[in-house]
């Protein structure tokens, strides 16, 4: 599945400083065992089944290590790799691959398990229900984590507080109850989506008469699901969210419901697996 780009702007920084977290004062192993001279070749291989996600990223690690490193890839974001497939080819200096190689392969690990898991999910709902992620996600890595998702055929909900409406459990107990929360955001924003969480049947139906566009569905049972999809028919769009699984979601595709969140396809996706296979280049 192919996306738009990430927009250099979104990671040039991040790299920067996960650089300098990792590099410090000086990579002292590589200077000291690899001859200055000595230039390399290699491969970025994966190690198992994954979608890839990051590769972008990955080589803004090595040039900002050094701007003469050569990177051929091989796969693009949105290809599924199987072991031993070469995601890309690198030459350059040897000191120079080894010192970006793990800032390098951190990124593209942590991107592609996004991306990999959200493709599951995305399968497992046959195109009945869509998958959206959540913002729960690493503080400062919110924008690739949710290009991963999408690179894996999710959606992105909201980028940030800033970007829509979702009353939350804490904001009805602090509002006083759904009806008061819903009706002071209505008058606070007459054009917004209001999306308001709802925990039983008692609070859809309030919900629904304080006029909220769409209901967020939070740990209830199939058969509840289904009946707050029966309620809203026509008045609200509905949103599965809490407890949600690989194993459920051929269940939940089927419920009527509008679209699932799932935080964990940012907070507890398995890192993917790739390694950095380097040898002294042929004179």
């Amino acid at each position: 599945m192919r996306v738009t780009p990430l927009d250099a702007t979104q990671y040039l920084d991040l790299v920067r400083r996960a650089l300098a977290e990792d590099v410090g004062a000086g990579d002292i192993t590589s200077d000291a065992v690899i001859p200055a001279a000595l230039r390399s070749g290699g491969r970025i291989v994966a190690n198992g089944d994954c979608v890839l996600a990051g590769l972008d990223v990955a080589v803004e690690v090595f040039r900002q290590v050094d701007a003469a490193v050569r990177v051929t890839p091989r796969r693009v974001d949105g290809d599924r790799c199987q072991p031993a497939d070469v995601v890309a080819e690198l030459s350059g200096y040897g000191r120079a691959l080894l010192t970006a190689e793990r800032t390098a392969l951190n990124f593209l690990q942590r991107l592609s398990g996004i991306a990999t898991l959200t493709r599951a999910f995305v399968e497992a709902s046959r195109g009945a229900i869509e998958v959206l992620d959540t913002r729960k996600t690493t503080p400062t890595l919110r924008a690739l984590e949710k290009y991963a998702v999408r690179v894996g055929g999710g959606t992105n909900h909201r980028l940030g507080l800033d970007a829509g409406v979702l009353i939350k459990d804490n904001h009805i107990a602090l509002a006083g109850g759904v009806g008061p929360a819903v009706a002071r955001m209505r008058a606070a924003a007459p054009q917004a989506t209001v999306e308001v969480e709802v925990e039983s049947l008692e609070q859809t139906d309030t919900g629904l008469t304080a006029g909220a566009h769409v209901l967020l569905v939070d740990n209830m049972t199939d058969d509840e699901v289904v009946e707050v999809v029966r309620r809203a028919r026509g008045r609200a769009a509905v949103e599965i969210s809490g407890g949600v699984t690989l194993d459920r979601m051929a269940t939940l595709a089927v419920t009527g419901a509008d679209r699932v969140s799932v935080g964990a396809l940012t907070h507890s996706a398995p890192a993917a697996n790739f390694s950095l296979e380097l040898e002294p280049a042929t004179p």
